[in-house]
């Protein structure tokens, strides 16, 4: 190389390496961290995707499958649930563009089911928002006889039947429900399967080549696999296959690399998949019943970001964007969090204030989730003691009379029938589903209280039986 070639190499050098530094600092940190959070929480492997002005940072740690020596890699295809949302609110949006959608027209105008609607005629932005009325319940349950062929249109038709929580536009309630309906419009308007319309329309155009939409087949090759907490720890739950019934709602695969080329396209300010205007209006608030959601996005106005998660049974994820600063961050974990044990939120949420700069005190103590956990898992192995003992109690338990003795023999086949119902019905919809969704996601959780509430009544009814019989045996032998 020439002298002065060298000098000028030189020069730039100096003046790179700063920059260098200031970018790769950031980078190391992030690394640390999810090792760290890899090892506390003690899940297979998480992914995640930087976007700063258009420009993509990714990595990976960990397998796609516990104890295997495959690792993940930025490229690896995940199920990312809900973030499928915004997907569909995109989806939407082009066809509003495209005239063939009015945004504040009636569902009933487009789906026939829907033109006599039970409690008030809805809007494809109120579906979007999720201000129609639809149920948590609602959207995490399952039509009837609906087994592995679903069919998405026969899904529609019955959730046109069901009873809307409250009238559209007065209320929110986040209902998967929505994003069905959505994804069944697309489908009419368009005249394409969801999943077809969705790879060609947006994941084409951007290309996202590991990514795609669940169409009732198998997933994808090379996908993160799912795990699930069992235990304090996790083990795997591999998908076998896809569903077609919720795939608007939750059922895209991609990778952390597409999901920031998705994003860096919701950032740019450009019009290209849809328009600068519409991307503009998706991040803003949708209508002014909710002030913290947009069209397929939450927003929190004090941070200054949109975001969305997923949670599908064994994976969960976290998409943030900063449109102010022009930076987003996604991040995919192959495990569903613990109930205080093995959680990954402090992992998802650290990456991502890291990422924007955003103020993060870590996660509040999970003492009292570890002991509510704790004392569920006991509890089927207490009742199984609790009839032993009432067993080897039977002559104490025979000798209780009068009122306070009935009572203390009849009150607990009562509580025990209250407590089997809070914990078979109650507590499951607190969490918008029913038992079967606690298993799914929480099967050691589930078990226990499924466990519970079978063993609960069982114990109370033992030891009532037990005190009679022995009462009965006491009198037959003052008798002989």
């Amino acid at each position: 190389m020439r002298p002065w070639l060298e000098r000028v190499a030189a020069i730039f050098l100096v003046l790179l390496c700063p920059t260098v530094l200031l970018a790769s600092e950031p980078q190391a940190e992030l690394e640390e961290f999810l090792d760290q959070e890899l090892t506390r929480s003690g899940i297979p492997g998480a992914a995640y995707a930087i976007v700063k002005d258009g420009e993509i940072q990714a990595s990976a740690r960990g397998q796609k499958l516990a104890r295997t020596e495959v690792a993940l890699s930025p490229d690896t295809p995940f199920l990312i649930g809900s973030i499928s949302k915004s997907f569909t609110a995109v989806a939407i949006m082009q066809l509003v563009e495209a005239g063939q959608i009015d945004l504040d027209g009636q569902i009933g105008d487009y789906l026939p089911e829907f033109a006599e609607p039970i409690s008030g005629a809805v809007s494809p932005r109120e579906l979007l928002s999720h201000t129609s009325g639809f149920s948590t319940i609602v959207g995490n349950s399952r039509r009837p006889g609906d087994g592995a062929d679903e069919d998405l249109e026969a899904h529609v038709i019955w959730l046109a039947k069901q009873d809307q929580e409250f009238r559209p536009g007065v209320g929110w309630q986040y209902s998967n429900a929505n994003y069905q309906i959505l994804g069944r419009l697309i489908e009419v308007i368009s005249g394409r399967d969801y999943a077809a319309y969705v790879e060609a329309e947006i994941m084409a155009p951007l290309g996202m080549e590991n990514s795609s939409v669940s169409d009732g087949g198998l997933p994808p090759d090379g996908m993160a696999v799912a795990h699930r907490p069992w235990f304090t720890g996790h083990r795997p739950y591999p998908l076998e296959s896809t569903g077609r019934v919720n795939a608007a709602a939750g059922g895209i695969f991609s990778s952390a690399n597409d999901l920031a080329l998705y994003l860096a396209m919701m950032l740019n300010g450009e019009d290209d998949v849809i328009s600068a205007a519409s991307k503009a209006e998706m991040l803003e608030p949708a209508n002014p019943v909710v002030r913290f959601y947009g069209l397929g996005w939450f927003i929190d106005a004090d941070k200054g970001t949109v975001y969305h998660g997923g949670l599908v049974a064994g994976t969960e994820t976290l998409a943030t964007m900063k449109p102010a600063a022009n930076e987003a961050v996604v991040v995919l974990v192959n495990a569903n969090s613990g109930i205080g044990f093995g959680e990954t939120h402090a992992l998802r949420n650290g990456i991502s204030a890291r990422v924007l700069g955003l103020d993060y005190a870590g996660e509040a103590s999970r003492f009292w989730t570890q002991v509510t956990y704790l004392s569920v898992m006991a509890l089927p192995l207490i009742f199984v003691l609790c009839v032993v003992v009432a067993w080897r109690g039977r002559s104490a338990l025979a000798a209780k009379s009068g009122v306070f003795g009935l009572f203390s023999l009849w009150f607990p086949v009562v509580a025990m029938g209250v407590m089997a119902w809070m914990l078979a019905v109650q507590i499951p919809q607190w969490f918008g589903g029913n038992l079967a969704t606690m298993q799914l996601f929480q099967p050691d959780f589930g078990w226990a209280m499924l466990l519970s509430a079978i063993l609960g009544p069982v114990w109370a009814i033992a030891r009532l039986a037990t005190a009679y019989r022995a009462k009965s045996t006491r009198v037959g032998a003052r008798v002989s």
